[in-house]
């Protein structure tokens, strides 16, 4: 009787692992690159749990990073005896980018909620375009070649993965209901969203100085003098993730300021805008990357600052100069100001929520592939160099199904005062696709007459237009007329509340979650 039922438990099964493998390749085929599914996933062995589509999704994230393991140990073996002192710094960026990766496939893996998975694939698809960056930054194309073969395998690989679990995300079948994640988009009570514990509120609300685990100030009354002091020294002072408290006393601090993945739950608070300013001057022209000219940059997660002023000094006349880099998951930005000209705010990466904030600068001074919200901001467009134009978004989503944008809402527009004698000469635009997809609102906000009538502006040609998403709702002020706007199949006038909601703090951040732990206001809907 055993052999007569392992017999037929054997062809059960074989039957089973033939069904399963067919539809995996039928779930191949969904994929945006097919064969590359079918070579490293039709391939495998495939087991029973194999039959869900969470399951196809955790196989298919289980082979990136594999590959994005492989890829990380390959650059980082990576002869550079060839290499000159730029396409080094080039390479070190890849390097860091390429173990950020490894790190948000693995939490991808890990996690219970597609929405989380799918920001954290997003920001791993910017760290590859990221990589290239940093060669086309300095006019090194060439060296790209020398990046290892399979890293175009990879790409698509990570690409097939977003939409995979952009499926099981958005579709009506979702295994997973608003109840299972964590509270979801609920709101608390009164004028703060939930992501921001009691304490974090309490500190933000605060008009005194607050009381701090650390205190900076360079006459010395605090524990240390500078900023980059106090950040190690948070390292071991802490325990645990608990939330950290920073309090930097007013002055400038010219330094560079980096924040690793590992130190997370930091919160900086200064004695306010220009009062408390961390200043440098990195830039493209004198040989730093984009990516790594910030002045601050900050990649843990869940980083508060508040009452303080990020610079970046270099001028518009050398290039790209970062003040203020965020790859800080639910990090949070109150009455903060960013100061610089080309690429001051670099919105790099995961969830990112700006509120209160002055932000200035010349071109593409919000720029990056974030899920950021520039919320009650005044945005100031200054002046540029003598035949520059001038334009305040550049969103980088390189694939479609990254769930990525720059909404600014309920904010404000308008030239800085330098702009402001010739600002009749010079024009300016909301934005320009620096990558394929890229997605930017603006909505509810006053758009002074500075703005071209004609709203947007090209990256070169016709690349994006078609595949871009730009939108405006309900903006106001001289600039803010939709008549004249471009006519691209990509543009958008949005009419409809529900259309626009989107794009809110509530939908697009599901910031009623995280925001409001941090006490900062925010208005979740339109």
């Amino acid at each position: 009787m055993e052999k007569i039922i392992l017999a037929l438990l054997s062809v059960f099964l074989f039957c089973f692992v033939g069904f399963v493998r067919g539809a995996t390749i039928s779930s191949c085929n969904q994929t945006p690159y097919p064969e590359v599914c079918n070579h490293f996933i039709g391939s495998n062995v495939l087991d029973a749990q194999f039959a869900t589509p969470l399951a196809f999704r955790d196989q298919s994230l289980l082979v990136a990073t594999t590959q994005a393991v492989e890829a990380h140990n390959l650059i980082s073996a990576m002869d550079l005896s060839s290499f000159d002192q730029r396409a080094k710094l080039a390479w070190a960026d890849c390097l860091e980018l390429y173990q950020d990766t490894v790190y948000h496939l693995k939490r991808s893996i890990n996690s219970n909620n597609p929405i989380d998975a799918q920001t954290w694939l997003s920001a791993a698809t910017a760290n590859q375009q990221t990589c290239r960056n940093g060669f086309i930054d300095f006019n090194l194309v060439s060296h790209l070649d020398s990046l290892p073969y399979m890293l175009t395998n990879f790409s698509k690989l990570l690409s097939n993965s977003l939409a995979i679990n952009n499926a099981i995300a958005f579709s009506s079948s979702s295994l997973y209901s608003t109840k299972k994640q964590g509270g979801g988009r609920r709101l608390l009570n009164g004028d703060f969203p939930s992501w921001v514990s009691t304490g974090d509120r309490r500190l933000l609300q605060a008009g005194a100085a607050p009381k701090a685990n650390i205190v900076v100030a360079q006459d010395g009354s605090g524990n240390y003098k500078t900023i980059s002091e106090a950040v190690a020294a948070s390292v071991s002072q802490r325990s645990g993730t608990q939330r950290f408290v920073i309090y930097v006393k007013k002055g400038i601090y010219k330094e560079n300021v980096v924040i690793k993945r590992k130190i997370k739950n930091l919160m900086f608070i200064g004695d306010g805008i220009d009062a408390t300013i961390v200043t440098g001057n990195k830039n493209a022209q004198d040989g730093s990357t984009t990516f790594a000219s910030a002045t601050f940059g900050v990649s843990g997660d869940g980083f508060i600052a508040k009452d303080m002023t990020f610079e970046n000094t270099a001028g518009p006349q050398k290039h790209q100069a970062v003040a203020l880099r965020s790859g800080s998951d639910f990090s949070v930005f109150y009455r903060c100001s960013f100061k610089g000209y080309q690429d001051t705010l670099y919105v790099y990466a995961l969830r990112q929520f700006y509120r209160d904030c002055d932000i200035y600068g010349t071109i593409d001074f919000i720029f990056g592939d974030a899920v950021a919200m520039v919320q009650n901001c005044n945005i100031y467009v200054r002046r540029p160099m003598s035949n520059q134009f001038t334009t305040v978004t550049a969103q980088a989503r390189t694939d479609p199904n990254e769930n990525t944008g720059i909404v600014v809402h309920n904010s404000v527009v308008t030239a800085a005062s330098d702009l402001r004698p010739v600002q009749g000469s010079i024009k300016t635009y909301l934005g320009r696709p620096w990558q394929k997809y890229s997605r930017t609102v603006f909505m509810k906000s006053t758009l002074d007459s500075l703005v071209d009538p004609s709203g947007w502006l090209p990256w070169s040609g016709n690349f994006a237009l078609s595949t871009l998403y730009y939108a405006e709702y309900m903006n106001t002020g001289g600039g803010s007329g939709t008549s004249g706007r471009v006519k691209w199949p990509g543009y958008h006038v949005l009419t409809s509340p529900t259309e626009a909601g989107k794009f809110t703090v509530g939908s697009l951040l599901a910031g009623g979650s995280w925001i409001a732990a941090s006490g900062v206001p925010f208005v979740s809907g339109l």
